[in-house]
């Protein structure tokens, strides 16, 4: 199974900072992702919380068998409880930012998740989705 997992603030996409983050909407995203996995044969379910723990609590509960898409928002500057979560889980996560966060403010340049996440897809737009799905499509 590949779950798609989105922070806070990712559920006001489309409305938010759209010249930062575009006018596609987390419904949107999901739709696009849902008919890519669809041609695929592949299982894939959302999941977004504004609560970090919710979202630790999510991710503990997968397995080695399932693969994550993940967009930490702003918890991927932040958050050591996620980066010991993703060093504890056997899951391969993949981290995505839909803009260039090297090329933004200075706290958003760091990611502590991103040295323990497979590879980190950033400044695609809400392409760093699918870009992601396919890589993880072409490995299982």
């Amino acid at each position: 199974m590949i779950h798609v997992v989105n922070g806070p603030n990712l559920n006001l996409l489309g409305k938010r900072e759209t010249e930062i983050y575009g006018k596609t909407t987390l419904a949107d995203i999901q739709r696009q992702l849902e008919d890519l996995a669809f041609c695929n044969s592949a299982e894939i379910s959302f999941f977004q919380s504004n609560h970090e723990g919710e979202i630790l609590d999510y991710l503990q509960k997968l397995t080695a068998r399932d693969q994550v898409i993940l967009n930490p928002g702003g918890l991927g500057h932040t958050s050591v409880a996620l980066r010991d979560c993703i060093s504890a889980i056997d899951s391969t996560v993949i981290e995505v930012h839909l803009s260039n966060i090297f090329a933004r403010e200075t706290f958003r340049r760091k990611s502590l998740i991103s040295p323990v996440c497979k590879g980190v897809i950033s400044g695609f737009g809400s392409d760093v989705y699918k870009i992601a799905l396919n890589w993880l499509l072409e490995r299982v």
